[in-house]
């Protein structure tokens, strides 16, 4: 059982262990929600500062290294960014108060539309048409009403409003009384963020003495990893921001749509809202394209100047300033957005993500919530050999053919296989031999396998037809050239060994030794059973290699080699006994062939690139032994391991 494990552990698999949350750990959660949102007036100006001091920290640094004080390097920092906040508010204020006193005049032109309109519509009888029936529903009330009031029923009172001018001071407490409440929060932020920027790094020290002290490395390498993905988050979002606003208002200002200034800022300030905020930016100038002109090519050339500017940020400016830094996924930047405005309003949806940035730092960090990164984070919780095992079993060859063209971008095909097709197949071996698979999945994975190598075809030829010298085949011993060249016109058959899953394997490496030049063909495992094996044209063969996934198949494997050689003594015979390992090694040729003596066979090899490299080389035939040299070879090479890793 425990060799078991530790095979299962040699395949790298992703444990689950810290992503699969207890129940104390929901029942915290759970905790830790409610009391956000019913003390969301302690936490929300808490949250600002502490991401203002994020953004600010680096600034604090730099001017530190400059030679200034701590205290006037806080003070100064402060002070511009918020006085740059301060007066982007106030011309924001003064464009909006131009603007509404702008929109009387622009009545007419959009009386004008929609008479347009309902002149265009009139022709096809659908405007007309709704304009009777509603006519005639309020013809029908009023008539109704008329009936009613013809009764006899006394007067109804006439309501009289007695109006009274307000007192000075009241007129200033309804002025004053809706603005205390966001100029205190805006106090109560810049304080905090004044002495967080202070106190900084004695609150580090405290932070990691109440939670970290047992593992200092964890807790400053996750402290390390918050500051740097929220810092660079809203720095480089507001590069972003400000790269889309400056444009917009210029573009909206040639266009002539007037307080272009007042879109642009707005632009800025929207972009912060996750996927909602660029439209809202849109709407607004859209809405007075139709006020202000009469017809419509303003209206035209503003949603083509939004439209051509959202596709250059996402596609061009996005990518390479934010990279994988924030590491969300889209999915999670979205849910992460509901559930802060859930909790704390429009604000909560500003600082949705570099909110959630913070959880997924937790859930790296820290085991006990690790279910956050695997929910929200954008890094694959799958290994490759793993996903590609998932979409052969559900019977899914296409994905898992793009995911390999995906990793062929940058290995080559023998290294995929290596690394990832063949460690799928014995995860696959593995869970038949422990009876878990059913014969229709067991079917329908080598199915897929198959077809997966039929779909690499295409990248074999191209590797094949490559002349830039470099070679994906490196022999141990430098004889690149001198391998290259024996192999090619070579004659090899790759055979399965006892299954179906052996027969995708003998399929991958046929087609790598065809990329080499070499003449391969593939045959099923049922070949290999005594009653067809002599149907097998071994005179016309070269090398014939066996296949195995499972790792007790040497028996099998032995007896396989001595029936092929009392067929043709002059045939190779080497055996691929596939054992998946991410410590890549040298190809050792000689361990190979010292490896395969005990089995009487030519070679035995454990990884793709030693086999193709055995099974290309020309080398004497290891002559069948009889029964007393096998036994003599047997105790010859007991001290010698069996099975090497070569990679």
């Amino acid at each position: 059982m425990a060799e078991r494990g530790d095979e299962f552990r040699d395949l790298d698999v992703p444990s689950l262990q810290g992503a699969r949350p207890n129940m104390p750990t929901l029942l915290t959660f759970v905790g830790a929600v409610a009391m956000l949102y019913l003390a969301r007036d302690v936490f929300l100006p808490i949250a600002i500062a502490l991401l203002l001091t994020f953004a600010l920290a680096p600034v604090v640094t730099t001017l530190r290294r400059v030679g200034l004080s701590r205290v006037l390097a806080v003070i100064s920092t402060v002070l511009f960014a918020f006085s740059l906040i301060a007066v982007v508010s106030l011309v924001i204020a003064l464009q909006v108060s131009h603007l509404a006193r702008s929109i009387p005049t622009y009545q007419a032109n959009v009386v004008s539309k929609i008479e347009t309109m309902r002149e265009a519509g009139s022709g096809t009888g659908v405007v007309s048409q709704i304009s009777a029936v509603l006519e005639r529903i309020s013809r029908e009330i009023s008539e109704m009403s008329s009936e009613v009031a013809s009764d006899d029923a006394p007067p109804k009172p006439v309501l009289v409003e007695i109006y009274a001018p307000d007192h000075p001071i009241q007129v200033l407490t309804n002025l004053i009384v809706p603005l205390l409440a966001p100029v205190a929060m805006a106090g109560l932020v810049i304080v905090v963020v004044i002495f967080m920027l202070l106190e900084r790094e004695d609150l580090r020290d405290r932070f990691i003495r109440l939670v970290g002290y047992g593992d200092l490395h964890r807790t400053t390498e996750a402290l390390e990893d918050a500051g740097t993905r929220v810092g660079h988050y809203l720095l480089m979002q507001l590069v972003v921001n400000i790269l889309y606003g400056v444009p917009v208002a210029l573009g909206l200002w040639l266009i002539g749509i007037p307080n272009a200034i007042l879109w642009g800022l707005l632009a800025i300030v929207f972009r912060f809202l996750p996927y909602i905020g660029p439209i809202i930016a849109m709407i607004l100038p859209l809405f007075l394209a139709v006020a202000v002109a009469p017809g419509w090519t303003m209206l035209i050339w503003t949603a083509a100047l939004f439209i051509v500017m959202e596709l250059v940020i996402n596609n061009v400016v996005e990518p390479t300033l934010y990279g994988s830094k924030t590491g969300l996924s889209p999915l999670a930047v979205i849910v992460s957005a509901i559930f802060w405005a859930w909790i704390w309003g429009p604000v909560g949806l500003v600082l949705s993500t570099p909110l959630t940035v913070c959880l997924v730092v937790l859930g790296k960090h820290v085991p006990q919530f690790g279910f956050l990164q695997v929910l929200f984070g954008s890094d694959p919780v799958l290994a490759p050999h793993a996903r590609l095992y998932q979409r052969l079993l559900a019977g899914d060859p296409d994905e898992a053919t793009d995911q390999a063209e995906e990793r062929l971008e940058e290995d080559y095909l023998i290294d995929y296989y290596a690394t990832v097709a063949i460690p799928a197949l014995v995860l696959a071996e593995r869970d038949r031999a422990r009876g878990v698979m059913s014969e229709e999945q067991r079917l329908r994975v080598a199915e897929s396998g198959l077809t997966l190598v039929a779909n690499m075809d295409d990248i074999a030829l191209e590797e094949a037809e490559e002349d830039d010298g470099d070679d994906a085949l490196v022999e141990p011993d430098g004889e690149k050239e001198a391998v290259a060249e024996a192999g090619a016109g070579q004659r090899i058959l790759c055979i399965g060994g006892r299954g179906e899953l052996d027969d995708v394997t003998a399929a991958m490496l046929a087609q790598v030794l065809r990329v080499e030049g070499a003449h391969a063909a593939t045959e099923s495992f049922r070949q290999m059973e005594p009653a067809r094996i002599r149907q097998i044209p071994v005179r016309d063969l070269d090398t014939v290699v066996i296949c195995y996934l499972n790792q007790d198949s040497l028996k099998h494997a032995r007896f396989a080699v001595r029936r092929l050689k009392r067929i043709y003594a002059a045939l190779r015979v080497g055996v691929a006994l596939w054992k998946p390992g991410e410590d890549e090694e040298e190809p050792d040729l000689k361990a190979a062939v010292a490896a395969g003596a005990a089995l009487n066979a030519d070679f035995l090899c454990t990884d793709m690139t030693t086999a193709a490299i055995a099974a290309l080389t020309k080398a004497p035939v290891v002559p069948l032994a009889t029964p007393g040299k096998v036994r003599a070879r047997r105790r010859l090479v007991a001290d010698r391991p069996k099975v090497v890793s070569l990679r």
